[in-house]
């Protein structure tokens, strides 16, 4: 699996800033997204808070959404960075590990959830691309997926929390 998103991520080979998961997910963020259909209405917005810690190859990462029409989930990635500078990460909604690597300025990571919408589960998966920018903005842009057809895309900017 590693080996078809790293042909993508060599795209990014010599960009910068160079983006390291480790480094960038460590310590306090915020972020601001939405969810659009697959035919790009927007039909979600939310705000994320999100905490990062590291010890050697392994962090964990947690995330708390604040969806504007009322709903919180939380959700908390346990991440293993490997030999190969990939990484993988575990969470307790997230089916089996989820997969990434990185390159210059950005980061592919892919998983398989069961999606909670409207009152049914939906079984799908999530390509995930990230972006750093000069300024320190993460832009996450991940393909939700079922049959290898996009079904929905999720945006969100992330930067540094400003200390309180």
């Amino acid at each position: 699996m590693l080996s078809s998103c790293s042909n993508k991520l060599s795209y990014y080979e010599n960009t910068e800033p160079k983006l390291a998961f480790d480094e960038y997910f460590s310590g306090n963020l915020n972020g601001w997204g939405l969810v659009q259909n697959w035919k790009g209405q927007v039909v979600r917005r939310f705000d994320i808070k999100m905490t990062g810690s590291w010890q050697g190859d392994k962090g964990e990462l947690h995330e708390q959404f604040h969806y504007y029409d009322g709903e919180d989930q939380q959700r908390v990635w346990r991440i293993q960075k490997l030999d190969d500078g990939s990484f993988e990460g575990r969470a307790d909604d997230i089916l089996g590990p989820a997969v990434g690597a990185s390159n210059g300025n950005a980061i592919n990571w892919h998983y398989v959830i069961d999606l909670p919408v409207g009152g049914k589960v939906y079984r799908v998966k999530f390509d995930d691309w990230m972006w750093l920018m000069n300024d320190g903005v993460l832009i996450n842009r991940s393909y939700i997926k079922k049959f290898g057809i996009t079904v929905a895309e999720l945006t969100i900017f992330i930067q540094r929390a400003k200390p309180e």
